[in-house]
């Protein structure tokens, strides 16, 4: 398996065990309660959560009955995770590895992308979206938060609409109408997250 340094120039578990983590929201986010109260997880049965760090929503989807993975190169922020979903009674499956070359057995019906995308290099995107259409069967779901800054270099990395339409392409994704609601991001100077569920084509 690739060195993970390779992939990533972040020492990813020393920002966790620094607690140097300004992306991380206190409780779940926003976005997911409007889908989860709005009935969006219903036919999701099984969903990974890359770059899961100490996240919320791993847990919440477990508390949904879903069979939940979260990946992440931090065994600090799995260590979090796993003793969340122990106080809670809950399993999960913990993946301490580069995601980007892992597959399932069998295809997934969702991905929660909250910090993934924003966080990893740039060049690494195209093959991200590979991934991901691979892991879901057609007609799952990609439940998207895209990060917008104006600011060059990261992470996290700016995800613009116009460069996410390219990545995720129209022969392979199907984007919702209108225009995609923006939630600031409490501790990133209100920067927005828009988010939009891509369905795999």
């Amino acid at each position: 398996m690739t060195n993970p340094d390779e992939r990533s120039p972040m020492d990813w578990d020393q920002r966790f065990r620094d607690e140097t983590t300004p992306w991380e929201r206190q409780g779940l986010h926003p976005a997911f309660l409007h889908w989860r109260d709005r009935g969006a997880f219903e036919n999701i049965k099984r969903v990974i959560v890359p770059g899961c760090g100490r996240s919320h929503e791993l847990l919440a989807f477990a508390a949904l009955g879903k069979e939940s993975i979260g990946a992440d190169l931090s065994a600090t922020a799995l260590a979090w995770q796993k003793a969340q979903l122990d106080k809670a009674g809950l399993d999960a499956e913990l993946i301490e590895a580069d995601i980007l070359l892992w597959q399932p057995e069998t295809p997934l019906d969702g991905v929660y992308e909250q910090t993934f995308l924003c966080a990893i290099p740039p060049r690494l995107r195209e093959e991200y979206e590979q991934v991901v259409h691979a892991w879901l069967k057609p007609g799952g779901e990609l439940f998207a938060l895209f990060m917008q800054k104006e600011e060059m270099g990261g992470p996290p990395y700016g995800c613009a609409i116009p460069a996410m339409r390219e990545l995720f392409p129209d022969e392979r994704w199907e984007w919702p109408d209108g225009e995609l609601v923006p939630y600031p991001h409490p501790s990133l100077n209100g920067k927005p997250e828009l988010a939009a569920i891509l369905v795999r084509r």
